[in-house]
Formats: C-alpha cells, structure tokens, sequence
C-alpha cells in the first residue's frame, strides 16, 4: 500500500478530523425522535398545570363520564411519589408528588392526567376540570427563603433548605498576612436550558411479556428504569427505557419525571399506547431550571498580588423539589469545592445554602454550578488587581497552579491529572492581542468604549465511584462497560451504556475501535439507549463519556483484538503476537488475512478454528474505570474583546478566544463543535437568558419571545487554539470537554465590561449583563464619580 493511502487509511482513528457518522441521517431528516413514534390506539397526553405557584388544593372535579380519560393523583394506585435523597448530613428530602393532589409548589406542577385521541382535545378536556384552590404565599426570593417568617414548603422541615454545606481550610491563619482585603456582591439568573427537542414519551404495555417500554427523551436510560421501577413497585425486568434520537440534552433531560411515571401506569392500566411530547411553553413554566446564584465574597491578597484566601457565603435556589436521582444540593454542595479552581491559596472559607422556593426544582445544566463559580472568582480577581494595580492578566499568572506542580491537589483536594494553566493563559493573551487592545484604549474618547476581558477556568469530568459514593445518591457510577461483538461480515457493533444527544459518539467510539483493532468506521455500528440490549450505565452526564464510555470500548476491543489474531495466526500459521490489525486486515510480514474472513472462519466455519480457541468467540464485554476516578481536569483560559456604549448600555462583542485543553482529542472537529456550542450558551449566560419570577411566584417568561436565547447574529467570531496535555488517568490521555465551553464566556465578559467602564469606576456584578444593568452601573459609578464621568 502506498504511504499517503496508508496514512488516509490510519486517520480515521483517534485524533482524526472524521466527519459525523450521524449526520447522514440527520441533515436528511431521517432521524427518529420521540415525536416520530406512531403506534396503533395510541392516546395523547396533556397535564392540567397549577396556574399559583404555592397553594393547598380543595377541590377537585372531573367533566362528567371521563373517569377513564382523566385521572388525578388519588387514581393513581400504588404510585409513589419521586424522592431523591442523599446521605449529606443535613439534609432534607422531598416527596415530588405524580400528580398534585394537596398541595402545589410551583407554577406548572401537574395536577391532572387528561387522554386523548388528539393533543387538542385533551388539552380542552384539562380545562374543563373543576378545582377550587386555597392560595398561599410564595417563596420568590432566595436571599429570604430562609428567614422566620418564610413559610415553609415542606410543613415536616425547620426551614426552607434542602442541605447547608461548608468548608473551612486554614483560613484565619492564612488572611494573616493579607494587604489588600476586597469584598465583592455578585448574582447569576435563573435559567432554562433550551434544547432544540423537549422532553417527550411514548409509554406502552405488553401483557404477553408483562413488560412496560418507555421511549422517553432522556440522558440516562438505565437511571429511568431504576427510578420507575421504585415508583411502579416493579422488578427492573419488567421495564425497558428506550431513548432514542434525542434533540440535544444539556442535563434537562438527566432526570426521572413525573410525566413518565404517570404515562407508564396510564398504559398498563389503560393497555394502550400513550404519548406526551412537551410544548415550549411547558418546558418554560414547568420544566427544571438552573443556575441561579448569590455570592457574597471577599478575597485576601499580598500587595505582590499573591492570593492568600478566599471567603465566601452563597445561595443556590433549588425549587421546590430535589429531582431523582439528585438535584437540590448539586449545585451549591460543589460552590463549596470547586470555587478556588486552578488557582493556588493558603487559606479558604465557605458556606452554601441549597434553598427551597416556589420555583421548579433545578437540573445539572451544562457547566454544572462551575459557570457561576467561575464568574465570581474571576470578576473578584479582576477586582483585586485594579485595587493593586497589576494587570489581570499578571495577577492570574502569579495565582495559577504551574506546570511543574502536576500532578497537583488543590485546597479542597481537587487531584489536577496534567495540564499548563499558565501557557493557556499566555497564549490567549496573545491570539486576542491584549497589548494591541490596550493602546487602543489609550486614544479613546466619548461614549463608546472597548475592554479586554479574560476568565480562566478548570472542568472536572469523568468523576466516578470515590466521588459520588459519599453523597449518599441512588446513582454512584461504577466500571462503565461496553460489548464489542465482531458480526458474520467482518462489522463491529459496539454496545455501551451511555447516550448521545449531540456528543457525536457513534463517530468517536467508532474511532477509539478503529485504532484498536483497525475496522473502518462506516463498519461499526453503535447501539445505545436501550436499556434491553445495552449494559447498565448511569448515563451522560458530567463530560464522562468519551473517557469512560471510551475506555470501556478500548479495553473491549483490546481484548476483542486478541481472539480475532488468535484465529488470524491460526489460519497464517504465524505468531499472534505479530499480527498487526489495520484496515480491516491482520497483517504479519507478506502474508494478510482479512478481518472478514477471520469472522466467517468463527461463524461458517468451525472446523477450520484451532483446538484452543477461546470458546466465548468474537462478542466481549469489557469494565473500565479511570486509574484514578476523581475525574480528568480539563481546562481552558477565554479571551473576549467588546465594545459598550454607555447611552444605550449596550454590549457587542468585537473578537473572541478561547484556549482549551481536552488532553488527547479523539476527534478535533468533534471537540472545536462541543467548544462552540458551550461558548454560545455561555454567552447567553452573559447577556440575554433570564427566567424571572413575580413575588407570587409566576414565571415571566413563558415564548421565547420573552425568554431571549442568543441567536447566531449576537455571536462573534470564536477562535479555538487547542492544547493537548494527555491525562495520566484515563486509557488514550482524554479528557472531558462537554461542558467546558459554557464556563467562562459570563466571567470573561464581565471582566472586558468591567474593563471598558473601569475609567469611571463602573462595575457589571450580576448576569445577564442587560442594558439596564449596564445602564445602572454607569448612574452609579457617575453619581459617585462624577468628574470621572465627564467624557466627552
């Protein structure tokens, strides 16, 4: 073979740009999604909703003779509520009822199960149902959730949280020796992730097998089963979760829902199909939604910018209710480990509340409690070095973890496997051209100005077993296994546990596999998302897959690899050893076999396989778990140009960088589109998505009229440099990259507002950086200032 086809052949392994397996059919509408499933006799789902966001039920009253199309919670017999509880000290469960039939705790909780044979009539059947409520006040404001006179959600609670967790490290000796003491008030706003495909379902029942199939939009399909059969009172064997294509994730869809459970009992009570797709509007006022946090921070440092300690008291909201397997207290329990980041310190001190309010229960949205970590350390940073008048970008030098240090544990005892936090750093300053910028800046007049602004950042993913076992959760991760079974033809099918909603696995598994044993990608086929044919996975979630799901399939194939040379070096005569599997043939010296014809040899013909071969043939199931399971650590250093105009408090972002190390990319283009993606929902973050709420607890945003996702004209041109610093950890040197995107755009853009309006003192501190708000730090910072403010 020539060495240029030889080198075309080999690039469609780890590290080659391959196009997406998957796009074939979804770019020709071929995809499969929930909404596509058409069964015979199948009944529409619609849910009537609480319109009050806290209420006690009084009455409820079906429309004449619809006992057998709607259905409350007291038709529900022998469900159980959703409870998702963690062995955390302190904390408080929930019971998330299936269908509201005392009290409702948010806008949107439903409270009746109306059927169909079309989504119109059942919706007017919803709205002929009588019920008669008894309102009573609202939790809205988290900062006061918690006070006395609050009243409680839970009547059996003390108060209105579900887990207070804390963390003090040194701290008092190490603020010592501080110069410089910065306090600083920061807000992050509620959010709802916005998939491209909402939930959805399709439940039946089979009386000849007893089993109950669940085609459900979901992440975790295995996680599913498991929570319906608790709910069901059923044995695991008598539910199959089906996922199948699935419209993007982002960790709305990580959860067991009470639509799910209701449709399943619905169908083997009614032994008819039944569907629920959710509407926009649903998913606005009704589903999970996250991200909203409160800080209130100060910082310790050197007058050589040395950062001596943190302090911190911070507030998630966490709805009403903790979703299964766990929700409540994931977000502020990890404010508490994960603020310091890659930034090295003597001394840190924390406090968080996970507050219940009137509001849906949150989810794990992309960047799990890190895009709001990040945005106050980094902004506080900013602070300290204008207080210090050092640059940002020397005061992030001085504090980052080195090179050298690596393998390094940080001071929450966070176990950094590999990277160089201040080459990121360098090189992002340099690709946006920060001196450039700042001599700009230097001849700026008017009510327009520009700023520079960076964040820095690390993602830990892949976290397994000696993570999570302490939280007390039903969902510890153990070995994540996958099935590499050679087919008659000489394909692979790959079978893993894991799901993918836009993280292109079928092409970066079939990678990992062609650079095992050498078959061609278009070869292999990967079945995933059921939990019949499937081994048990907690599912995707926390940017695990390509270095769990991944490793499992290169250790099965590894093993696969060896049965497949044994026959190979049988039928050649040769030592297996020497055998060399690539392009689809086993190569020694001159003499080839294809891999093909290796299959068949198992298959067709028997007689032809040595007395010793391995009797389990050419199908492996293979456990992989990292060498150390506290997950890889990822990183990357944003680097973001803007342009504010002080009149009209607007924000255009002018040029943007990121610098990013996902250690070993198994797919390049794969990595740069997860990059891109996040960076767009960051950016949202920053300056446009906000889920607001009224004091009696009614969403305001309930089109994406009123809720503003960012749209491909408020986007910049994102530049991507890669870094590749393998981990020790996981098989290939991968890391996690799924979330890693959406962290740092609201830090970096802050700090570059911040930046621009420095002149005056100005300071954006809550996000989304709105006109408004940017219009109100300016008034603030003039009328404190106010020659400072006279610009022409």
């Amino acid at each position: 073979m020539a060495d240029g086809q030889d080198v075309k052949e080999r690039s469609k392994g780890i590290g080659a740009r391959l196009m997406r397996k998957e796009d074939d059919r979804y770019l020709n509408g071929k995809g499969r999604y929930v909404a596509d499933i058409r069964m015979p006799g199948m009944l529409e789902l619609a849910f009537l909703r609480s319109p009050l966001a806290h209420a006690r039920i009084i009455s409820q009253a079906k429309p004449d003779q619809t006992d057998s199309r709607v259905f409350f919670g007291r038709d529900l017999d022998g469900v159980s509520g959703i409870r998702a509880v963690s062995g955390l000290p302190g904390f408080r469960p929930s019971t998330q009822p299936i269908l509201a039939d005392e009290k409702v705790r948010h806008v949107g909780e439903p409270i009746a199960a109306c059927l169909a044979d079309s989504r119109a009539k059942a919706e007017d059947l919803a709205e002929k149902i009588d019920i008669v409520f008894d309102e009573l006040p609202a939790v809205h404001d988290m900062t006061r959730a918690r006070d006395k006179d609050s009243p409680l959600l839970h009547e059996d609670w003390e108060e209105n949280s579900f887990l207070e967790s804390n963390a003090d490290i040194n701290f008092e000796a190490a603020i010592a020796e501080a110069d410089v003491i910065i306090k600083r008030s920061f807000k992050t706003a509620r959010q709802c992730m916005a998939p491209i495909e909402g939930r959805g379902l399709v439940a039946t029942w089979d009386r000849n097998l007893e089993l109950l199939t669940l085609y459900s939009a979901t992440q975790m399909p295995h996680i599913v089963r498991t929570g319906l059969a608790d709910c069901l009172n059923m044995d695991h064997g008598q539910i199959r979760v089906v996922a199948p294509d699935v419209g993007g994730g982002f960790g709305y869809k990580g959860i067991l829902l009470a639509e799910e459970v209701c449709a399943c009992y619905l169908a083997m009570k009614l032994d008819r199909p039944i569907r629920w797709v959710e509407d926009r509007r649903e998913h606005l006022i009704a589903g999970a939604n996250c991200r909203e946090h409160s800080y209130e921070i100060t910082g310790y440092a050197k007058a050589d910018g040395e950062l001596l300690a943190v302090d911190c008291t911070a507030i998630v909201d966490s709805g009403a209710y903790s979703s299964y397997p766990f929700s409540a207290c994931l977000e502020a329990a990890q404010v508490a480990s994960i603020l310091p980041g890659p930034y090295v310190m003597k001394g840190f001190r924390c406090k968080t509340w996970s507050v219940a309010t009137n509001k849906p229960p949150i989810l794990p949205f992309r960047g799990v409690a890190r895009t709001g970590v990040c945005f106050a350390m980094e902004v506080l940073l900013d602070g300290i070095a204008r207080e210090l008048n050092i640059t940002p970008e020397a005061i992030r030098a001085r504090n980052l973890v080195q090179p050298e240090q690596m393998p390094f544990t940080n001071i929450t005892n966070k176990f950094f496997d590999s990277g160089d936090y201040p080459e990121a750093l360098k090189r992002a300053v340099t690709a946006i051209d920060l001196d450039g910028i700042r001599k700009e800046q230097k001849g700026q007049t008017g009510r327009t100005r520009i700023g520079v602004g960076l964040s820095i950042f690390c993602e830990q993913g892949a976290h397994g077993t000696s993570v999570y076992h302490g939280w007390g959760i039903p969902m510890v991760p153990g070995f994540e296994q996958a099935t590499a079974r050679l087919t008659p033809d000489g394909g692979l099918e790959l079978r893993v546990g894991v799901h993918s909603h836009g993280q292109s696995l079928e092409t970066t598994l079939a990678q990992i596999a062609n650079t095992e044993i050498g078959i061609d990608p278009e070869k292999i086929k990967l079945v995933h998302g059921d939990t019949a044919y499937t081994p048990y996975s907690t599912g995707t979630w926390g940017s695990r897959c390509i270095v769990m799901a991944g490793g499992a399939v290169g250790s099965a194939c590894e093993l696969l690899g060896e049965r497949i040379r044994k026959i190979a070096g049988h039928l050649m005569q040769a030592d297996p050893a020497d055998i060399i599997l690539e392009n689809g043939m086993a190569t020694v010296g001159s003499s080839t076999i294809s891999i093909e014809e290796v299959a068949r040899t198992w298959y067709l013909k028997p007689q032809l396989l040595p007395d010793d071969v391995d009797p389990r043939g050419l199908d492996v199931v293979a456990g992989y778990k990292t060498t150390k399971d506290t997950g890889t650590f990822s990183y990357a250093c944003h680097a973001v140009k803007v342009e504010v105009d002080m009149d009209l408090g607007h924000i255009r972002l002018l040029d943007y960088v990121i610098v990013e190390d996902a250690g070993t990319m198994i797919n390049p283009m794969v990595v740069d589109g997860q990059v891109y993606g996040g960076a767009a929902q960051g950016i949202g973050t920053a300056l446009f998505e906000e889920m607001c709420f009224d004091a009696s607890g009614q969403p305001l945003a309930s089109t994406l009229a009123d809720y503003h996702l960012p749209l491909a004209s408020d986007l910049p041109i994102i530049r991507i440099e890669h870094m590749e610093t393998p981990s020790p950890l996981s098989r290939f040197g991968q890391k996690g990259i799924g979330e890693s995107g959406a962290i740092g755009p609201p830090a970096a853009i802050a700090n570059a507002v911040n930046d621009a309006l420095s002149f005056i003192g100005a300071e954006v501190a809550e996000v989304p950086m709105t006109p408004e708000r940017v219009l109100s730090a300016i008034a603030e910072a003039e009328f404190s200032n106010p020659t400072e403010g006279d610009v022409a």
